[in-house]
């Protein structure tokens, strides 16, 4: 038997999550409805940081007509829980709109109506997290050589707390890409920042934008300012002759199946580059058919009334970007011939995909316990818990930037309520093991505010 914590000892979460976006919401629903089923006694214990205000899922991105591209099945709880009151259908319910729905005989719901599902559900867990929080250390709490906890250090303004637990769920979610040398400035965009920036060119009347990409959020930005700006011209940039579609038949979606992450997991590397190799194309760089046909078509009509706004620049790059007080200097060069063309334009969008963020970064000495592969990847094992070596006990689990080791539904929606189910399976089986008491140390007591640092 392990000796008692003293009894004025601060109670220690079985687990703290950093970041609070559907991921982290749908692992605290998991929590929610596993404390409800076992009782006080079996409860599973944590917390949530998220440096966000409030909750917010790509919002630069809820352009008014966009559709998700994953099932509404696919929500937070439904393929883990089919009888969740945490459900897209619930949400529906709770909002009058079920019929109107079902009659629309629509898998995929506008990109806004998710994300106003999202807040719904973050806001009925909304006890397990802190908002404005933003983690900025996480130190070891040391017991005879072996990291038996770690104390998360969260500041909010001035003001620090410190939250100590047996386990962290990083979920910190994608960070826009932009080319190397490039950086996102008043008139050079990200496509992340589309919606927070447009509104700022009301009364400006632009005369051109480039959009560089050639999956679906530059698809979508193409055709929304095309839309907003009748009188602007929006120029296109990709390398491919035009938009290649998404495959999202039948078979090729078995790949985002959670029976196709345990193959991917025990596949040797060949056969995981191969499966990416085939199947890229059900997400990355890829667009919806029916966004390409309206395109198209709009570029037809365009071409037959004699007034092109919207111009496709395939098989092309954009080489360098110079910005002015008033315009910014694009240069395209072709693939084919290399002649290169300047054009001046008000903004330039960059849709050029995401990176995940880098969450062991957060754990400081603590990433020196943490394996990684011959390639500096992180070795993560199949409940996505971060290999280690014995001297820490804490577990790491990691909710994105597993696509090495667990494939193509690393960051996407399609597996987050498995994969939630998975990861708390892991930490209660976890728990039951024998655990050694653990220290109080100076790191400061659980929930206590510090000194504002100065």
């Amino acid at each position: 038997m392990s000796p008692a914590l003293p009894a004025d000892a601060p109670p220690i979460h079985d687990l703290i999550g950093i970041g609070f976006g559907p991921s982290n919401v749908a692992m605290a629903i998991a929590l929610s409805e596993h404390n409800a089923r076992v009782g006080r006694q079996e409860a599973v214990t944590a917390h949530f940081f998220e440096r966000q205000p409030s909750f917010g899922w790509h919002r630069g991105m809820l352009i008014d007509d966009a559709t998700m591209q994953v099932s509404f099945l696919k929500d937070l709880v439904t393929v883990r829980n089919p009888s969740s009151e945490y459900s897209f259908l619930c949400y529906l319910q709770s909002r009058g709109r079920l019929i109107d729905f079902v009659n629309g005989k629509s898998l995929f719901p506008l990109r806004v109506e998710f994300h106003d599902y999202f807040e719904w559900a973050a806001a009925q867990v909304d006890d397990m997290v802190s908002y404005g929080h933003e983690v900025v250390a996480v130190r070891p709490v040391v017991r005879d050589g072996v990291v038996e906890c770690v104390d998360v250090t969260a500041r909010s303004g001035a003001e620090t707390v410190v939250h100590r637990a047996r386990n962290l769920v990083i979920g910190t979610g994608l960070r826009p890409q932009m080319p190397d040398g490039v950086e996102r400035t008043e008139r050079i965009w990200h496509n992340s920042d589309l919606l927070a920036r447009v509104d700022s060119l009301d009364g400006t009347r632009p005369s051109r934008f480039v959009v560089v990409g050639a999956g679906q959020s530059a698809a979508e930005n193409v055709a929304y300012l095309h839309r907003r700006f009748p009188e602007a011209e929006v120029c296109a940039v990709f390398s491919r002759y035009g938009y290649s579609p998404a495959d999202d038949s039948s078979f090729a979606n078995r790949i985002f199946d959670p029976s196709a992450v345990d193959d991917y997991f025990r596949a040797p590397d060949g056969v995981k580059r191969k499966l990416m190799d085939y199947h890229a194309n059900t997400n990355y760089a890829v667009v919806d058919i029916d966004l390409i046909d309206e395109l198209y078509r709009q570029a037809y009509q365009e071409k037959v009334l004699g007034a092109e706004r919207l111009r496709f620049l395939n098989v092309s790059r954009l080489t360098d970007v110079a910005e002015t007080p008033d315009q910014v200097r694009a240069t395209v060069e072709s693939l084919v011939t290399g002649e290169r063309t300047p054009l001046d334009a008000d903004v330039v969008v960059y849709a050029t995909g995401y990176r995940p963020a880098d969450g062991l970064g957060l754990l400081g000495e603590i990433g020196e316990h943490c394996h990684r592969d011959d390639e500096g990847r992180v070795r993560v094992e199949r409940d996505y818990r971060v290999a280690a070596d014995p001297g820490l006990r804490c577990g790491i689990y990691l909710q994105g930037g597993t696509e090495h080791t667990h494939g193509i539904t690393s960051s996407l929606l399609s597996n987050t309520a498995i994969r939630v189910g998975e990861i708390l399976e892991s930490i209660v089986g976890r728990r039951r093991e024998p655990a050694a008491a653990l220290p109080r140390d100076a790191g400061g007591e659980i929930g206590t505010r510090l000194q504002p640092r100065r």
